[in-house]
């Protein structure tokens, strides 16, 4: 989790940068631009990321969602009462993993 929000947060900055003339738009700039623009999951974020099949906007809702738990989980240290299983990981490949 930690690389992708790295990931995202480096990726963002160098657009930001690009977009005021501060850097040169590389191709990945504008792959990341186009991407963002039409809703999709940029392909730098996904090489991170959980796999989804969800638009950017309802993506980045989840992953907001998915850290808010582990910082929750962090700050108390107390094992929860119930847990998002699926917003920690595959739900399947860990049934899979267990049988």
């Amino acid at each position: 989790m930690n690389t992708l929000t790295d990931t995202i947060r480096k990726s963002l900055e160098d657009l930001d940068a690009g977009l005021k003339g501060q850097l040169n738009i590389t191709e990945d700039m504008e792959a990341l631009s186009a991407k963002m623009f039409i809703n999709l999951q940029p392909d730098l974020w996904i090489k991170y990321a959980y796999f989804s099949l969800k638009d950017l906007l309802t993506w980045w809702d989840d992953l907001l969602m998915r850290i808010a738990q582990l910082e929750e989980y962090q700050d108390e240290m107390i094992p929860p009462k119930s847990l998002w299983v699926s917003g920690m990981f595959n739900p399947m490949s860990f049934l899979t993993a267990i049988k």
